[in-house]
């Protein structure tokens, strides 16, 4: 049988390399959208989950063995991902395994590291020369076949996928230094500032004898945080370990905050835009199937935004990134938003600069984030960048009077904000 040359680095990658997806953090910094879903699962540009990203990027990568760590919420992830056939990761060579952390207080994910330290023996299972940990929350189309020629070529014990960013967000990344030959000389975690604008991504590929041993030792150490970019990285260059960085120069995101939310799906709009979910040749798969039952008036106006799945809509929609099942009414104007699915936004309704969770229902006449000669219109909120921030099942009212720019609190009663999509055939 006569094989080409990508066939036999698929081949090689299926036994020497495995992916270990870090999807188990709380997601914090996405305020009220994680109360009650897994930060790997929010909505992305429409009808995507941002888990779909990393996934799609093993799938293209020829990486068919991955175990994916989770701890809060991780049945619906599960749920959602099934076997892995969304993302032709079923295959007999590999497959997607879930690895949730377990109920009792000895089992749970206390950082990073300990997570991988945790899922020692299903890594040795498998036996590989090299394991990547990624993140379930990047929003990029990347080749992981690329860095892992890169990690070999060097005979590195771990290699870092870095990129450059502005001095004021390094107190958002672990920070490095590398040399002319992109040896890494130098590590901090979350600096104020640093002698350097190279950012660690999260991507790591490490050889695992090395990294194994070092999460034992990390393991034994009672005062650790049991954390990569503040324990396990520093502690494997003090001890001398060839450590790379691997310079990535396209788009690439963390979308941990609702800024960096926010900010990604606007890019998706920009013209010329400096993403496109969908190519040729870099799918990006998912398992959401929305309807396609579309509802537009002949008084409603749509510009420069996305709209995906069913939606009924009789106002006026400008950048704006519409998922499923949003109906937004008469007299209704949206600029420069996200609105996840099953929303529905009622007449008169002003909404500038934010993002929408699932379920919410936005009353008649409300105002958010466009303020008037008082400045209120909503209470409950927190201040998130300038952006406003409405979370999951929410019922927000023009009577309620808070201030914009903020969150608003999820509601206690769900049932009363479940409503259906109807498909309107007249005007």
């Amino acid at each position: 049988m006569c094989v080409n040359n990508q066939e036999v680095l698929v081949m090689e990658r299926r036994n020497e390399c495995i992916a270990l997806i870090l999807a188990g953090g709380r997601g914090s910094r996405l305020g009220a959208l994680t109360s009650h879903m897994a930060k790997p699962m929010m909505f992305f540009g429409g009808n995507y989950r941002l888990i779909d990203f990393t996934l799609s990027n093993c799938k293209h990568s020829g990486i068919n063995t991955i175990g994916i760590l989770t701890q809060y919420f991780g049945t619906d992830l599960q749920i959602y991902i099934n076997d892995g056939h969304t993302w032709n990761l079923n295959s007999p060579e590999g497959g997607v395994f879930m690895l949730p952390a377990g109920n009792n207080e000895e089992q749970q994910y206390n950082g990073t590291a300990d997570a991988v330290y945790k899922n020692i023996s299903f890594v040795d299972k498998h036996s590989p020369e090299s394991v990547f940990v990624l993140s379930g929350d990047h929003i990029c189309k990347m080749d992981y076949a690329r860095m892992l020629s890169f990690h070999k070529q060097n005979q590195a014990s771990m290699t870092v996928a870095s990129i450059t960013v502005p001095a004021s967000e390094f107190l958002n990344y672990g920070m490095l230094s590398a040399d002319e030959n992109n040896v890494i000389t130098d590590f901090k975690e979350k600096p104020y500032t640093y002698k350097s604008n190279l950012a660690s991504m999260g991507i790591y590929i490490f050889k695992w004898s090395v990294l194994k041993k070092h999460l034992i030792d990390d393991h034994k150490n009672k005062y650790s945080q049991n954390d990569f970019g503040r324990n396990i990285i520093p502690l494997m260059l003090q001890s001398g370990e060839k450590m790379y960085s691997y310079r990535y120069n396209d788009y690439w995101r963390d979308v941990g905050t609702v800024e960096n939310l926010w900010k990604s799906n606007m890019d998706l709009l920009r013209v010329p835009s400096p993403f496109h979910i969908q190519s040729e040749n870099w799918e990006i798969f998912t398992s959401y199937k929305a309807e396609s039952r579309c509802y537009k008036s002949r008084h409603a106006s749509v510009r420069n935004s996305i709209v995906s799945g069913t939606y009924t809509i009789h106002g006026k929609v400008k950048r704006t990134v519409l998922s499923d099942a949003v109906i937004i009414r008469e007299g209704a104007e949206i600029t420069d938003t996200v609105i996840m699915p099953n929303v529905y936004i009622g007449k008169n309704v002003k909404i500038h600069k934010a993002v929408i969770g699932p379920n919410s229902v936005i009353m008649d006449g409300t105002k958010i984030g466009i303020t008037d000669e008082t400045g209120y219109y909503v209470d409950n909120f927190e201040r998130a960048h300038g952006i406003s921030l409405v979370g999951p099942w929410s019922r927000v009212s023009n009577n309620n009077k808070f201030v914009p720019n903020l969150r608003a609190e999820k509601s206690t009663n769900k049932k009363s904000l479940v409503f259906s999509s109807p498909h309107e055939k007249n005007d």
